[in-house]
Parts: structure tokens; C-alpha cells; sequence
């Protein structure tokens, strides 16, 4: 009985690629003919950049274009399938489709990282669960991944149609797109000064945040706190970056309309961006340091009614 094979598979349903298709590449060796490769996302056929398309430019050293080892984009220049050998190009690829091309590949390397994982507990051919799974969603949704994102919501309907191995083998990979494939949440932060030297200036200030804070919403919440007077940092844990960037430039253009309205002002120390857990450390020893300071002066207004590192809600 011949040994199952669940560890190597071509990514896409076509055996090999199509004449001008971009494909990503390793570099096996170098010859004064060119570079052999071997096409990663088609089980590591073999192809050639040759000399002559490396570069658009004159080169005195090919080492200085390409090196062993190295992954590279190509573009298909010719195809001999009953040869299994493809003649490539690296001068025809353009920045733009290179960017399209790797994100493509990272999304084919994360389909093919499930489907091994449950090839191998399983001892099913890693083939087998390309023809069942991938290439079917590859048709239905443009890419297996798009259909593996859409699994962790709604795996019914994405796989109806589909006779799995098994109930078995079914589950385990539900099981195993959703712990690979949820999406963590992003922490999005923006610093601002706030001050206000009227009479009321401090409930003016409050409310000012509350108005900020206001414009989260269930998704992208947003929470304000007090780091030392007059600097205020705001917040949001989201699945969608952008979309919390956007909800805290909106806060604070809230934050600014109150604020200027009741003779205040408001800088931008910090525009909203991810950041990251070294970001929140040094946050947090500019917060304790402020506190340790406070407790040496009296008569601080903020702290009066608001302790560093207290929402406005």
C-alpha cells in the first residue's frame, strides 16, 4: 500500500500556470543561463528566469539581482507541459502586481497550512482536501481564503454542496479555520491636550469628552482617559484598523467642536494609529509618573473629581 501524501499539493485547481500569470518563485540555482526556480504555489515545478530577464538594466553582477534562496515574482512567459518546464520572467513584473501577487500568495499559504494540518492528523491526501475544500471556493468566493473567512460565521452555507471524508474530518477543520483564521483585535490610540480657562472650564472639558466618547460605537468603542492635565489619551479596540482610526478622528473632531465652543482649545499631540504593547507600556510609566507627582502637589482641578487613568463616562 503506497504511503499518502499530506504534506505536498499544488495551491491552485490548474496544474500549471497560464502565459502571463504571475507566480511566486524560489531560487534554486544560478547558471550563466539564468536562475532555475521553482514555482511554490504549483508543488515546486521547475522554470528559468533567463539572463536576459532578469533586469531592464545593464548588470555587470547577476548576484546583485537574484540570489539563491531568495523568493521571487515572476511572470510566465512560456509553458511546456508535456516538458513540465516554464520559461519566466522577473524584468516584466511591475511594483503594483508584484504587492498583488504576494498577497495572494500569503492567502494561499495559510489555506494550504489548514488543509495539511488536518491531512496529516487525519492521514487523508492533502489532494484530496484541495479537490473537496479549497478549489470548489476558490471557484464559488475568487480564493479559498475568502471562503475560509466566511467559515467562521456561517460554515453551513459556505461548504453546502460538499460531501466531506468524514463528519470527522469536517469538524476538525471548522474547528481548526477558526482558531487560525479569527482575526485578533487592533488597538487604536490618539493623545490629545484639552484645555479650557473659563469659569466652567473643567465641566467643560467633561463634557467635551463625553461628546468624544459618545462617538464610538458597539464595534469601535471609544474610552478617554486622563494621562497628566492637560493630556488625554483616547482609545478603541477593534477587529477593523481603519474603521477605528476613522471612529477616533471623528471623536475627536467632536471633542474639538464642544471644547472650541465653550472657549477652549484642542491640540493633536498624537493622530490615531495602532499601536503597540511597548506603546502601551511607556503610556502607562508617563501614567504612573504623573500620578506619583500628583500625590506630592495639592490643589490639582482634574484630580479633584478625575483620577489619571479614569474613563469619562
Amino acid at each position: 500500500m503506497s504511503e499518502v501524501n499530506t504534506s505536498t499539493c499544488r495551491f491552485y485547481e490548474q496544474k500549471y500556470p497560464e502565459v502571463d500569470d504571475l507566480v511566486m518563485v524560489n531560487v534554486k540555482e544560478i547558471a550563466d543561463m539564468g536562475a532555475y526556480v521553482k514555482l511554490l504555489e504549483y508543488d515546486e515545478i521547475e522554470g528559468m528566469i533567463l539572463l536576459s530577464e532578469l533586469s531592464r538594466r545593464r548588470f555587470r553582477s547577476i548576484q546583485k539581482l537574484i540570489r539563491v534562496g531568495r523568493n521571487e515574482v515572476a511572470v510566465v512567459l512560456r509553458v511546456d507541459k508535456d516538458k513540465g518546464y516554464i520559461d519566466l520572467s522577473k524584468r516584466k513584473v511591475i511594483p503594483e502586481d508584484a504587492i498583488l501577487c504576494e498577497e495572494r500568495y500569503s492567502k494561499s499559504k495559510a489555506v494550504h497550512s489548514i488543509l495539511r494540518h488536518i491531512a496529516e492528523k487525519h492521514q487523508v491526501a492533502l489532494e484530496s482536501l484541495y479537490e473537496t475544500y479549497a478549489w470548489p471556493l476558490a471557484r464559488k468566493y475568487g480564493h479559498a481564503y475568502d471562503g475560509f473567512k466566511l467559515v467562521i460565521t456561517n460554515p453551513d452555507q459556505v461548504f453546502e454542496g460538499i460531501t466531506p471524508p468524514s463528519m470527522e474530518v469536517y469538524h476538525d477543520l471548522i474547528a481548526q479555520i477558526s482558531h487560525k483564521m479569527t482575526p485578533n483585535p487592533v488597538k487604536v490610540r490618539a493623545d490629545i491636550e484639552v484645555t479650557c480657562f473659563s469659569y466652567e472650564g473643567i465641566d467643560a472639558i467633561k463634557e467635551a469628552l463625553r461628546a468624544g466618547e459618545a462617538a464610538g460605537t458597539e464595534l469601535v468603542p471609544v474610552k478617554i482617559k486622563l494621562v497628566a492635565a492637560p493630556l488625554f489619551v483616547l482609545t478603541s479596540l477593534a477587529l477593523d484598523k481603519n474603521k477605528a482610526v476613522e471612529v477616533l478622528e471623528q471623536a475627536i473632531e467632536k471633542i474639538k467642536e464642544s471644547i472650541v465652543a465653550a472657549g477652549g482649545e484642542l491640540k493633536v499631540k498624537m493622530a490615531p494609529k495602532a499601536v503597540t504593547e511597548t506603546d502601551d507600556a511607556e503610556l502607562l510609566k508617563l501614567m504612573e509618573k504623573s500620578e506619583a507627582e500628583t500625590k506630592q502637589v495639592d490643589g490639582d482641578d482634574y484630580n479633584s473629581e478625575e483620577e489619571e487613568g479614569e474613563d469619562f463616562d
